[in-house]
């Protein structure tokens, strides 16, 4: 799936799991996302609205970033 919001285009590669659904139909999730094309997709949590056509603040995590989060946890 790519799709464009506000100049930022951006590619789910990966589903990986819902965190927490919403009464308003968003959810938290993690999934893989390559933002602008870059070809390196990076962990990603943030709010998605119920078809992916909109989304919340989130924050990107690098591999390594993801390792030291999982090591942390």
């Amino acid at each position: 799936m790519t799709e464009t919001n506000n100049e930022v285009t951006f590619e789910i590669t990966e589903h990986i799991g819902v965190i927490a659904e919403h009464p308003t139909g968003w959810t938290k999730e993690l999934n893989r996302v390559d933002w602008n094309h870059k070809g390196n997709p990076k962990y990603d949590i943030r709010d998605w609205a119920p078809e992916h056509e909109k989304m919340g603040k989130g924050v990107t995590l690098s591999e390594d970033e993801m390792l030291k989060l999982k090591e942390l946890l």
